[in-house]
Order: C-alpha cells, then structure tokens, then sequence
C-alpha cells in the first residue's frame, strides 16, 4: 500500500525524468536547428517552412527549457509547456500532412508525448493554484 508520501514521491520521480528527457531532447534539437545542420535544414524546407524559422523556434526551445527547469514563474512555465505543445504537435501534423513515413515522424511524436507527461506530472509547487472564493 502506498503512502501520501510515497505516491508525492513517485509522481516527482517521474516527473523528473520526463522532464529532463523532454529538456535534453529540446535542446539538442535547438543546438541543430541554431547551427543550421543541412540534414534539418532539408528537413524543415521538405515540411515547406522557411530555414529562418529554425533559428527563431531554436531559440525559444531553449528558453522554454530554461523555464521549465528553474523554480518559480509558474506563469511562464504553462506557457512554456504551450508552446512546447504548439511546436511539437504542428511538427508531428506538418510530417503527417506531407506523408512522412513512421521513422520521420517519430521523434517529433516522442517529444510531444514527454512534454505532455512532464506537464501532467508536475509537483504542485510548479503549478498555478486557483483561489475559489
């Protein structure tokens, strides 16, 4: 039987690891987007968007992940994990719509998938409480 603790514990346990996995694949991906890499760069221009975009969807990957790791702000946080949602599902849609096989397709749905756990599993002193009056 598990106690108010030990689920507290288990649900910050999983949090963490999501989150850091979902932090480490959005910044390796911002690191390949920012350097331009000619295999992402193929990638984005197949999807039909233009190569300027990666520099600015680079750069807010790796302020989101900053937000999303530092205490506080729990404002910027949701809007971080928003627009890691936003990202991620138009790239999985974007793939979908061009007819890209699974293996293309995939880490975008894996990245998608571990901010969407990351979210739901957050501590609740990294979410915005509601006050009811």
């Amino acid at each position: 039987m598990n106690t108010p603790q030990q689920s507290t514990k288990r649900i910050k346990i999983i949090y963490w690891v999501f989150t850091l996995w979902m932090a480490l694949g959005m910044i390796s991906t911002a690191i390949v987007q920012l350097m331009k890499n000619k295999d992402e760069l193929a990638n984005f221009t197949h999807l039909g968007y233009p190569a300027y975009l990666m520099t600015i969807i680079g750069i807010w990957k790796i302020l989101g992940v900053i937000v999303i790791l530092i205490p506080k702000r729990l404002l910027l946080k949701e809007w971080a994990y928003a627009g890691f949602f936003f990202v991620m599902s138009g790239a999985v849609i974007s793939h979908l719509i061009v007819g890209d096989p699974a293996a293309r397709t995939f880490p975008a749905v894996l990245l998608l998938v571990l901010v969407i756990i990351s979210w739901y599993f957050r501590p609740s002193e990294r979410k915005i409480s509601t006050i009811s009056q």
